[in-house]
């Protein structure tokens, strides 16, 4: 097997296992009487964010070749997802929440950090077998994307996504990828004294550049916008479930399939990173992040007007846009700190904008989501076809536009405050 091809298969899986439960989680925890806190389940991803990837880097780059520990942190993570899945289906109903969230977390905690270990193995065997990463990682990655939704449409199909089930189908995966991440060529740790100190790689030597106004001004938004990251992975599918409590809309493919619906989203997402090299020649990246803050503020209005039925198209509308907003951000965003930050602080500088975006921003977003959400709905069991369904009833629309009043108020800040000079390229 060539090494594109063995990269090809580690992306599929690394992606697969996430893209088990992350969109329909909240779909088994409603009904398992969890659904109160979605959000703080949503947000242990970003606090974890903060520390355990920089903590598995320092060990990667000093201890353990890449590739081992990245097996060794899959099989961890799946053997508590496993075990959380199990005890989810044994739980019947009465689970609790300290004990699955303890089981949860633990798992997340060690499967973060394999995002960033996976793109340094990538890295490690492209560059050792002479190969360009720039040209070559790209088409590789998408397949992760690719593995996410197709076990999106796995859980959907086999009626996992209110299932415990789910957790399992993700442990299952993960262990596949721990044991074939031991097969990978060797990644060589460092045997030069220049690894990383733990303040580096969490990003906090970049602290230094909040004394520049524009670069503070850019930190401080990639919090504000960072917000919104986690909102519709924990709260899209309960939403759109929530109209099988409506007879016209019961039987519609949306609600039946909402997973599916939800996986356009990702699909969107691989293909909008194809159109951010022409839209930054074009506009530049001010410009390009402004429109994804406008991306935002429709991706949630276009769920408030939305509905499986008629208008279904608006959901379908609001699912393509999430590329929009997700990517033009997220690359431009790490386009602009690799041009702005001095040479030296360029690592530290992209590690402070994850740290403010998928640690600081998408923890307070989800934690701040799930108030909101609370506010205005509540997990009540509805008779459905003459079978009882615990579905999450309320005034959705009331949610999805305060979280696009959040978004629109912090694009309309953007557009004032942070005034960064450049001029697109011509032709």
């Amino acid at each position: 097997m060539s090494i594109k091809l063995r990269l090809i298969v580690m992306n599929f899986l690394q992606f697969a296992v996430w893209g088990a439960y992350l969109t329909s989680m909240s779909r088994f925890l409603g009904p398992a009487g969890l659904g109160a806190h979605i959000g703080i389940f949503y947000s242990v991803q970003g606090i974890v964010s903060i520390f355990m990837p920089a903590l598995i880097g320092i060990i990667a780059d000093r201890w353990i070749p890449a590739q081992r520990l990245l097996g060794i942190c899959h099989l961890i993570a799946a053997a508590f997802m496993m075990t959380a899945g199990l005890y989810g289906l044994n739980a019947t109903g009465d689970v609790s929440f300290s004990i699955f969230f303890t089981l949860y977390t633990f798992s997340v905690a060690f499967y973060m950090p394999t995002l960033a270990l996976s793109n340094s193995v990538a890295y490690s065997i492209l560059e050792r077998g002479g190969m360009d990463t720039v040209k070559a990682f790209p088409p590789i990655r998408v397949f992760g994307t690719v593995g996410f939704i197709c076990t999106m449409w796995v859980v959907d199909i086999l009626g996992f996504q209110t299932s415990a089930m789910q957790f399992i189908v993700s442990a299952s995966i993960g262990i596949a990828l721990g044991l074939y991440a031991f097969t990978l060529p060797n990644c060589p740790v460092s045997s030069r004294g220049e690894s990383k100190s733990l303040s580096q790689a969490l990003g906090l030597d970049a602290f230094k550049l909040f004394k520049e106004r524009t670069m503070a001004l850019f930190f401080i938004f990639s919090m504000l916008l960072g917000v919104s990251l986690q909102i519709t992975n924990g709260f899209a599918n309960p939403f759109i479930a929530s109209f099988e409590a409506d007879p016209q809309y019961a039987n519609t493919f949306g609600v039946q399939h909402s997973n599916i619906l939800i996986s356009l989203s990702q699909i969107s997402e691989a293909l909008c990173i194809l159109l951010i090299p022409f839209f930054l020649k074009r506009y530049g990246i001010k410009r390009v992040i402004l429109i994804a803050m406008t991306a935002w503020v429709l991706r949630f209005g276009l769920f408030g007007l939305g509905n499986p039925g008629s208008g279904l198209w608006l959901l379908i509308l609001s699912m393509l846009v999430y590329g929009v907003a997700f990517d033009f951000f997220n690359v431009s965003g790490s386009l602009f700190v690799d041009k702005e930050a001095p040479h030296h602080l360029r690592s530290s500088a992209q590690g402070l904008f994850m740290l403010m975006t998928n640690g600081i921003g998408a923890t307070l977003g989800t934690l701040g989501a799930q108030w909101v959400v609370n506010q205005f709905t509540r997990w009540q069991e509805v008779m459905v076809n003459g079978q009882p369904k615990s579905l999450m009833i309320g005034d959705w629309q009331s949610v999805w536009f305060i979280f696009a009043g959040y978004a629109l108020l912090v694009t309309i800040l953007f557009a004032i405050l942070f005034r960064y000079k450049h001029v697109p390229e011509k032709g």
